[in-house]
C-alpha cells in the first residue's frame, strides 16, 4: 500500500503505448514499401517517418521479412476488413468494395509488384504467402460462421477467395475504369449464387 503522502502511479493500460508504437511502424513501413519497394526499405527511415527510435523497430522486428510481412498484412485487414453483419452477401460486397480501394492505394499496388517479383524470388515468395495467408485466414473464419448458420453451404475458403478477388485485381491492374460498388454486387452474386446452385444439383 502506498504511504500517506504518496501518490500511486495510475495503472498503465497493458499494450497501450507500444501497441501506438508498432501501429506508426508498420504504417510507415508500408508506406515506404510502396514507395521504393522492399529492396529499399531502410529502418532509419522507418523510425524517422514513425517518429520513433530505430531501436523500437529493431527490438520489434529483428527480421526484416517479418517487417515486410507484418506491414503488409495490416495494411490488408484494416484496409479491407470482412465484418459480421449476420449477412454473409452484404459482408462480402462490403470487403470487395473497400479491397478495391486498398488494391488502388499505393500500398496495395506494392503488394501487386511483390507479388509478381516473388516469382522468380523464393524469399519474396514466402513473404507473399505469408500475407495471403493472414487475409484467408480471415475470409475463411467469415465463411465458417456463415456455413454454420446456413447462409452458404460448405466450400473450400480458398476458392472462394480466388473466385471473390479475382475480378477485382483484374480490374485494378487493367486501370480501364474503378471498381464500383455495383461491380461488387454482382461479383459476389455471380460467385454465391454459383456455389449455391453448384452445391444444390
Amino acid at each position: 500500500m502506498a504511504k500517506e503522502g504518496q501518490t500511486r502511479e495510475p495503472a498503465r493500460r497493458p499494450g497501450g503505448r507500444t501497441a501506438r508504437v508498432r501501429r506508426r511502424i508498420l504504417e510507415a513501413a508500408a508506406e515506404l514499401i510502396a514507395r521504393d519497394g522492399i529492396g529499399g526499405l531502410r529502418y532509419d527511415q522507418v523510425a524517422d517517418l514513425a517518429g520513433v527510435n530505430k531501436t523500437s523497430v529493431y527490438r520489434n522486428w529483428p527480421d526484416r521479412n517479418a517487417l515486410v510481412v507484418d506491414a503488409l498484412a495490416a495494411f490488408g485487414a484494416e484496409a479491407a476488413p470482412l465484418h459480421d453483419s449476420g449477412d454473409i452477401d452484404a459482408d462480402l460486397v462490403d470487403f470487395l468494395e473497400a479491397l478495391a480501394a486498398a488494391t488502388a492505394s499505393p500500398q496495395g499496388r506494392a503488394l501487386l509488384t511483390l507479388v509478381a517479383s516473388a516469382r522468380e524470388d523464393p524469399e519474396l515468395r514466402a513473404v507473399v504467402d505469408e500475407v495471403f495467408k493472414r487475409r484467408l485466414s480471415m475470409l475463411d473464419h467469415r465463411l465458417k460462421t456463415a456455413i454454420e448458420r446456413g447462409e452458404l453451404p460448405p466450400v473450400e475458403s480458398s476458392f472462394l477467395a480466388e473466385m471473390l478477388t479475382g475480378p477485382v485485381q483484374l480490374f485494378v491492374t487493367r486501370r480501364a475504369r474503378a471498381f464500383t460498388r455495383a461491380d461488387a454486387v454482382r461479383v459476389t452474386g455471380v460467385v454465391l449464387a454459383g456455389i449455391r446452385a453448384t452445391h444444390s444439383a
